[in-house]
């Protein structure tokens, strides 16, 4: 494998064009005290913001981001759902593609947008710091250029996070050292806000204004740390429009479920009639999780939607029915409905109607063997996740570097392109000696140009759960999907390969699995993972090195 240090001259040839700009940014990550709850605590905040700012750009622009470290703990900045093409070096990823940032020390990406469309977001990559570590980028289209649905009045960035009472690094810590699970959130929140539902929280509460016959575009983001939420407007229906910066086909529903890390453009027309309860109707979020078993309803965030002017009637919002925490049907019946904006005149681009290779891989939660049985997983073992049966390791440099100055022995080419043992994946009693993992750096190195295709298998193994994947450096087509174990033969029978929608995070089902399609033709080191931040930090993640092209237009630069 092979590295070119190629001219920053190349770079600038390939992404400046007449219509392009580049925009400047300085992120200042420091310590500001923030009260929820009731109670005043210190969290790591970009500019004093959380979330944190967002920024505005054009396809095909370039965002240059210095970011001043001034906190107690190193940070790092992915940003996610730019594909950065032939620029890995500005992806963000600690011990990936970059050693992290440390205090008092300062770094400047180089954010590079290509095709990306519609709502994407940045966050922090290291650690726990990503729970107030994060903010949206809005990609307009370019000028000249307008939305393929109607021009909305205006637009309102949602925000769906989590807030913890205690410092996140002391939750954190806990959990790594015990080897059990993280403790979970005190509250889903809207726009940095719990609600109406929480202590000292009404007052502060997210309202949009709104006006009747008028429609608002809804930038969601889901920056939550541990589970999708299930969002609604009362006596309101949602038209997706978009996901993950790429436009779909309308789709409209009572409800939506945005899974963390995914993103989704939503239409909301304000057609209610706003006299019966003064004008007021609440927006809420509530997790899909099937580990919550209980007081659900007491996690439910809130935000107002307040028609204007508002009747004075003074009446309590109305909420809106959402659907259960663990309604598998529901989060599939929605997610998998969201079609590709495409038709016989645009067709979607680099879709593989073949493969040249497939990869399958199981994703799972797992455990390891901890000395006297002394840690707080099941039967004192040590909880790990795993991608077809590696729990990932951080290597001691940063991937990137070592591949790019050839080092040897920080990792290894050898993921598995299959499961190292096929069984009944979503059975519900699993053997004991299944439930094992290792724990490796492997990575799965690919040719320039290959078709691939992924298929995502879940699994029972310790716990089946809903798991959020994550590829670094591209989006994909998503082609398939279904519950229990991926046939090979039967299920492709049923893919989509006329309108699949492109996205770079996908849920994979409970007990089910996930097929993505894409052609390898972004040159760099890749990050793939799941997006809850616990099976990232036990180990649900690997690395793509897609090797540089046949010439100098298809490697990537050094910035």
């Amino acid at each position: 494998m092979k590295c070119f240090w190629l001219l920053l001259l190349h770079g600038l040839l390939f992404f400046d064009t007449v219509s392009s700009k580049t925009h400047r940014h300085v992120f200042v990550v420091e310590d500001a005290p923030y009260t929820r709850l009731c109670k005043t605590k210190s969290i790591l905040a970009v500019n004093g913001q959380f979330p944190g700012p967002t920024l505005y750009a054009r396809r095909g622009d370039t965002m240059k981001v210095k970011v001043h470290n001034r906190a107690k703990d190193n940070i790092t900045i992915h940003w996610h759902g730019v594909k950065q093409p032939r620029n890995p070096w500005s992806d963000g990823p600690e011990y990936i593609t970059q050693c992290p940032i440390q205090p008092g020390d300062s770094f400047t990406y180089a954010v590079v947008l290509s095709t990306e469309e519609g709502t994407v977001w940045w966050h922090a990559h290291n650690d726990f710091a990503r729970a107030t570590v994060h903010g949206t980028i809005v990609v307009y289209p370019p000028r000249g250029s307008r939305y393929p649905f109607p021009r909305p009045f205006k637009e309102f960035v949602i925000v769906l996070g989590e807030w913890w009472v205690e410092d996140v690094n002391v939750v954190l810590k806990r959990a790594v050292e015990s080897g059990g699970d993280f403790n979970k959130s005190d509250a889903y929140t809207i726009n940095g806000q719990p609600g109406d539902f929480f202590p000292c929280s009404s007052n502060e509460t997210f309202r949009l204004a709104v006006e009747r016959g008028k429609t608002y575009l809804l930038r969601v983001v889901n920056a939550a740390m541990s589970a999708g939420l299930f969002l609604s407007v009362a006596h309101h229906r949602l038209t997706v429009v978009g996901s993950d910066g790429a436009y779909t086909k309308p789709y409209t529903s009572d409800y939506a479920l945005v899974f963390p890390g995914e993103t989704m453009d939503m239409l909301l027309t304000a057609d209610q009639n706003p006299n019966p309860t003064g004008g007021l109707y609440y927006m809420a979020a509530r997790a899909f999780d099937f580990l919550n078993t209980s007081n659900i309803d007491n996690i439910t965030a809130t935000a107002v939607v307040a028609y204007l002017p508002g009747s004075g009637g003074g009446g309590r919002p109305l909420l809106p029915p959402l659907p259960y925490y663990n309604d598998s049907n529901a989060a599939t019946r929605f997610s998998f409905s969201l079609r590709g904006l495409w038709d016989k005149e645009r067709r979607p681009v680099g879709l593989p109607n073949m493969f040249d290779e497939r990869i399958v891989m199981t994703v799972s939660i797992n455990e390891l063997p901890c000395r006297h049985s002394s840690c707080a997983g099941p039967n004192g073992t040590r909880l790990a996740a795993s991608l077809n049966n590696i729990s990932f390791a951080n290597p001691s440099i940063n991937i990137l570097e070592a591949y790019c100055r050839c080092v040897r022995g920080d990792y290894g080419v050898n993921f598995p392109t299959m499961p190292p043992y096929y069984f009944n994946f979503t059975a519900d009693d699993q053997p004991q000696n299944l439930l094992w993992t290792r724990r490796a750096t492997e990575v799965k190195a690919v040719e320039y140009g290959r078709k691939l295709e992924v298929v995502f298998q879940g699994t029972s193994l310790v716990q089946g759960e809903s798991h959020p994947m994550h590829l670094h450096g591209y989006s994909f087509y998503v082609v398939g999907w279904g519950f229990g174990n991926f046939d090979k033969w039967r299920d492709p029978l049923g893919y989509n390969l006329k309108d699949p929608p492109f996205k770079n995070t996908v849920g994979v089902p409970r007990n089910g699995w996930v097929a993505i399609r894409f052609t390898a033709n972004n040159p760099g080191v890749w990050y793939l993972h799941c997006h809850l931040e616990r099976h990232l930090i036990w180990g649900m993640d690997t690395v793509l090195i897609v090797k540089d092209g046949p010439s100098p237009w298809v490697q990537f630069v050094s910035y």
